[in-house]
């Protein structure tokens, strides 16, 4: 049995984990904002559901949280940094409050909760990390540029901590959803100042996010939690970063390709001669 503390349960990905992990027999500190959204999931599960009060973007409650975690299930064996929130602005248009607000969610907090809950997990000499990142932690969306740089920082964060919790017995995955059907898109905020300089390059974007919750095409959440379950149980452990998802593969592929070119093009630019064709 396993000890998970998850954050944002209270709809989408991280609900549909924290149902699976209990599923599966799992104990689990369920976290968000507004308590009473995890009152089904109670219900469900009284006997393997903490149901805690936790933003987190509030250090005093981060800190009780994980101290409450710890108390109730006798230790945790996984966090998973799943929270999230959403920016839709250009560059341009987002100022320094609504990123520093973004970043908050999308960095600070996370990094905040692994700090917490290390000192019990090299206490235990074992656990396992999941910060939850997105394909805008590998390749960048007009219009997402807050968010975009939100994971990819996340996402270079998690490198590092890997490489330096590995000899205390700590696994660190970075799981990085392709389109799931949630309500992302319709609680994506917007930049107070949107100019019409940028409405060509993202204005059709943001009618695809509203619309993502009602995208028959699109992953179901149960499929994303089924993901993780695995990865977490995985012996061999599998790689840093893992691509979730039936369109994350063919994205993170493209960026791939991208990326080899532009090196390639950038090495060509340098030495004067031709880029390939």
């Amino acid at each position: 049995m396993r000890r998970w503390l998850v954050t944002g349960c209270s709809s989408g990905l991280g609900r549909a984990l924290a149902t699976a992990a209990a599923g599966a027999g799992d104990r689990v500190a369920a976290t968000a904002r507004r308590p009473g959204d995890l009152e089904g999931l109670v219900r469900a599960w009284p006997e393997r559901i903490v149901p805690i009060a936790l933003d987190v973007c509030d250090a005093d409650q981060c800190e009780q949280a994980v101290r409450t975690a710890a108390d109730r299930l006798g230790g945790i064996d996984v966090l998973v940094n799943n929270a999230g929130s959403g920016l839709f602005g250009a560059v341009e248009e987002v100022g320094d409050a609504e990123l520093r607000e973004q970043l908050e969610v999308l960095l600070l907090a996370p990094w905040r909760l692994v700090r917490l809950v290390l000192p019990l997990m090299r206490a235990q000499r074992s656990g396992h990390i999941v910060n939850v990142s997105s394909l805008a932690g590998r390749m960048a969306f007009p219009g997402l540029a807050a968010y975009v740089t939100g994971k990819f920082a996340l996402e270079g964060m998690s490198q590092a901590l890997a490489g330096e919790v590995a000899e205390h017995g700590i696994r660190v995955t970075v799981v990085e959803p392709g389109g799931f059907a949630t309500g992302y898109g319709s609680s994506l905020a917007q930049a107070a100042h949107r100019l019409p300089a940028y409405q060509r390059s993202t204005g059709e974007l943001l009618p695809a996010f509203r619309g993502m919750a009602d995208n028959p095409d699109l992953g179901r959440p149960e499929d994303f939690a089924d993901a993780v379950l695995r990865l977490v149980a995985a012996d061999p452990p599998g790689p840093l970063r893992v691509p979730v998802g039936a369109d994350a593969f063919s994205y993170l592929e493209a960026v791939e390709r991208a990326a080899r070119e532009e090196l390639a093009a950038a090495r060509a630019v340098l030495d004067g001669t031709p880029p390939p064709r």
